[in-house]
C-alpha cells in the first residue's frame, strides 16, 4: 500500500489547503495521474500520485494539511476508503450529500481559470460533465448567472491566499512594530540619477532592497526563520546566509509578493530588472514558484499619495516587514518595521532602523 504524501512545496507556509480531488475516491490511477489540488499561499499544485493503484482518499477537500502528511492511500485492489476524523454532528448531512455525488474530474487549464474566476466547486457540478475543460469553464464564467450578485465581491485566487497569511501570521506571530522618521531625499535624487544611468526605472523599493540586503551582515536575526518543527514552540532561530528580499506587488487583484534572491550580491542595475519583471509578471500573474518563493525579509510599499503611516503584517516564514510610505512634508516619511518579538526586542528594532536611516540618508 503506497501513501500519498503532501510534499514541501515552499518555505514560507506551515500548512497547506486541499483544494480538490482531481480523481475520485476509489478510481484507478497511474503513477503520473494529477490526482489533487493543494494551495498554498503563492500557488496552487497538482499533487502526482506517485504510484498506480486504487486512490483512497484520507481528507476532504477544504480541509488543511502540512508537510508530509498522508492524504491518500493508493491500493492494488478496491477497499474500504479511510477517512479523517468524523465532522460534528450539524455538519454530518451536508457532507454525506457532498459525498454521495462525484466530483467531476477537472483539466489543469480549467483548474488555473476556475481559480483565476473564483467559481465554487456547486457551479462547476451544475455543468453536469464528468471531466470539466477549460472550454466548460469559459461557457459557466459567460452564462447570466456566473457573475457576482448585488452587494457581493468575490474574492480572486491571489486574495484568498493573502487572507489565510494573514489568518496565520495573526494567529502565530506575536509581532511589535516600531517607527523611524527618514528624510528620503537623498534616495529619491540617487533614484532619479540612477535611472538616467543604468535605462531601469529605479524607485524607493529597489533603494530599500539594496539598503535593507546590506544590513544582513550586522542583524542577521532579522532574515532568519523561527524553527517550530520540533513542536516546542519557538526554541531557536535558522540563520540565512545570504538575503532574499521580498517586494509587495499590488496591481489591484491581490498582493504578490515577488522575491529578490540573493540581494546583497546584487547591482542597483540587476535589481531594478528583476524588479521590473516581477511587476510585469503581476499584470498577468504569471509568476513561477521560484519567483514567490524563498523570502527572509520582506519590503512593503505604501506609497499612495496620502498614506503616512502602514503597519504589515509579518508574512509566516519570516520575522520581519519594512513598510516604506511615500515622503510627506516634502521628503520626510515614517519607515516603520513589523517584527516577530519571539527573536527581535525592540531595542535591536531601533538599532535597525537607525542603520538602515544612516544608510538611506547618505545615498548621493
Amino acid at each position: 500500500m503506497a501513501e500519498l504524501r503532501v510534499p514541501k512545496l515552499n518555505n514560507n507556509d506551515t500548512e497547506y489547503l486541499l483544494v480538490e480531488w482531481l480523481a475520485p475516491d476509489g478510481a484507478q490511477v497511474a503513477e503520473d495521474d494529477a490526482v489533487a489540488l493543494v494551495e498554498t499561499s503563492k500557488a496552487a499544485e497538482e499533487l502526482t500520485a506517485g504510484a498506480a493503484g486504487v486512490l483512497r482518499h484520507r481528507l476532504r477537500p477544504g480541509a488543511w494539511c502540512r508537510p508530509d502528511d498522508v492524504i491518500a492511500a493508493i491500493g492494488d485492489a478496491p477497499g474500504p476508503p479511510e477517512r479523517d476524523a468524523p465532522a460534528p454532528a450539524a455538519q454530518a448531512a451536508e457532507q454525506q450529500a457532498a459525498a454521495d455525488e462525484p466530483a467531476p474530474l477537472i483539466t489543469a487549464p480549467a483548474q488555473a481559470l476556475i481559480d483565476e474566476l473564483g467559481i465554487g466547486l456547486d457551479r462547476v457540478r451544475a455543468l453536469g460533465v464528468a471531466v470539466v475543460r477549460r472550454a466548460d469553464v469559459e461557457r459557466l464564467a459567460a452564462a447570466p448567472s456566473g457573475g457576482e450578485t448585488r452587494g457581493e465581491h468575490r474574492l480572486s485566487r491571489v486574495q484568498r491566499a493573502v487572507a489565510r497569511s494573514v489568518e496565520l501570521s495573526r494567529r502565530t506571530i506575536p509581532a511589535a512594530y516600531a517607527v523611524v522618521r527618514m528624510d528620503l531625499g537623498p534616495a529619491l535624487e540617487y533614484a532619479r540619477a540612477t535611472t538616467r544611468e543604468i535605462r531601469r526605472p529605479v524607485g524607493l523599493a529597489e533603494v530599500f532592497v539594496q539598503a535593507v540586503a546590506g544590513l544582513h551582515e550586522r542583524f542577521p536575526l532579522f532574515f532568519a526563520t523561527v524553527d517550530e518543527a520540533t513542536g516546542n514552540g519557538a526554541d531557536r532561530a535558522l540563520l540565512s546566509e545570504v538575503p532574499h528580499i521580498g517586494v509587495t506587488v499590488d496591481v489591484g487583484e491581490g498582493l504578490y509578493v515577488p522575491v529578490v534572491h540573493d540581494a546583497a550580491s546584487r547591482t542597483t542595475k540587476d535589481i531594478a530588472t528583476i524588479l521590473m519583471k516581477h511587476r510585469l509578471a503581476a499584470t498577468t500573474g504569471e509568476f513561477t514558484e521560484g519567483d514567490l518563493s524563498g523570502a527572509n525579509f520582506v519590503v512593503t510599499l505604501h506609497t499612495e499619495h496620502g498614506v503616512v503611516l502602514a503597519i504589515p503584517f509579518v508574512y509566516p516564514g519570516t520575522v520581519c516587514a519594512l513598510a516604506v510610505p511615500g515622503p510627506r512634508d516634502g521628503t520626510l516619511a515614517d519607515v516603520g518595521l513589523a517584527y516577530d518579538h519571539r527573536l527581535i526586542n525592540g531595542r535591536d528594532a531601533a538599532l535597525f532602523l537607525n542603520a538602515l536611516k544612516t544608510m538611506v540618508e547618505a545615498l548621493a
